[in-house]
Parts: C-alpha cells; structure tokens; sequence
C-alpha cells in the first residue's frame, strides 16, 4: 500500500490515511501508519539508529484523511500546543443516510465513552463524566440514497462525529457501530477528514492540508459538488 505524502518538511510529516488503517501501533499488532512513515524516513535519508516521529493526533481506524506527524521533538511541544488550545480548522466529509432536520446547523452533545464497548454515547443534557462535543454540519448535496456533509469540528471527542451523528439519525455509511445499515466493502466507513488548516509550528505560516477521498463512486460525486 502506497504512502500518500501530503506534506513534508523537516518539521512535520502529512499523510492522506487509508480506512481501516491504523494510526499507531495496538494489541492487534497489525502495521500501523507511523511505524510506515518511519521506515519510509529511514530509508530516504539514511538515517542510522531509530527515527524520532511524534503522533500528533490520531484519525478513528476506520476513518480516511488527513495525518500529521512531527519530525522533532520541538515540532511535536508545539502541535501539541496547536491541538490543545484548538487553534486549528478541521473539516471533515462524511456520506450518511438520512437527511438531516436542517441543512446547516451547530449541535452540542455530551459525550459518555465506554471503553469495554469502544463507543461513545450522546446525550442533549451534561451528565456525570460527560465530555462536551460540538460541530457544525452543512448539507451540501446528495445522491440516489445517501446525503452528503461538510463537518467543521470544534472539539475532538473520541467517535465524536460518529456519535453526534448517529443521535440526530444521520448514520454514517458502513459504520455498524453506530447503526449503519451494511458495512462498506473495504471495511472502513464514510467520513474522511478533508481538510487541516493551522499555522506552522516552526516556519509560522499558514499551512493548508487537503487530502483526495479514497476512489469510489459516491465519494466522486461528492467531490465533483465540492469544486
């Protein structure tokens, strides 16, 4: 599978991210995308000895999109720092099955994850060790039997958009968790993180990442309403 390279400086590292691959190395034990991008520095600098490469932020598995890794460990302090204080625009695209009340519209929920069933719950109203989640989604076309969205999220939940959407009965396609109705044939699901917008941690300029969605019929469609 080939590496996707969005980006790459000596700082930082981006990386269009296939669905259903990992981010960084769990008990499954399967090769993860850090673990790749590491051997592929490696090999293209020459680099002796181990190379340093810090997880900024991780995508849900299933999910496809826009990566970025630090290359040092200053790079690393400070997207840290970018992701904490949210000074970053992250928008993501998803396909999902019903058509939502509204076609443009912020939502707030609490979220409750249960780590036994890997899964965030939703509610309307802030309960015990909730963690508040919001977005703001924007319907911007549809197909025969599916809608499509543009996601701008402003916190980052664990499944938070899976959830959210999920609760307002806008499913995702192909993702069985949270009530889709069949799985997609590549076993991930149809939200992709489109786009990260911040301002470089070193050479502070304004940094854009855009990534393609995977090749499918639906996800054509969608890009062709986008441009």
């Amino acid at each position: 599978m080939e590496l996707k390279i969005l980006y790459e400086d000596n700082h930082l590292i981006a990386v269009n991210k296939n669905a259903s691959e990992l981010v960084q190395g769990d008990k499954t034990g399967d090769i993860s995308l850090d673990l790749r991008l590491k051997q592929y520095l490696k090999k293209k600098y020459s680099k002796p000895g181990n190379v340093f490469l810090g997880v900024v932020h991780r995508i849900d598995r299933p999910v496809s999109g826009v990566v970025v890794f630090a290359r040092t460990g200053k790079a690393l302090t400070r997207m840290n720092k970018i992701f904490k204080d949210k000074q970053l625009k992250k928008i993501y695209w998803a396909i999902v099955q019903s058509k939502p009340l509204k076609d443009e519209a912020t939502i707030t929920h609490y979220l409750i994850r249960n780590p036994k069933s890997n899964k965030s719950f939703a509610y309307d109203r802030e309960k015990a060790n909730s963690k508040k989640a919001s977005l703001t989604y924007r319907l911007r076309g549809r197909s025969k039997n599916y809608y499509f969205l543009e996601i701008e999220l402003h916190t980052g939940r664990h499944h938070q958009i899976r959830s959210q959407l999920s609760k307002i009965g806008c499913q995702i396609k192909g993702d069985l968790k949270y009530g889709s109705k069949r799985s997609n044939p590549d076993g991930g699901i149809s939200l992709h993180a489109r786009e990260l917008e911040f301002i470089h941690p070193v050479k502070h300029e304004k940094l854009r990442l855009l990534a393609e969605t995977p090749e499918d019929i639906l996800w054509d469609e969608f890009s062709r309403i986008m441009r």
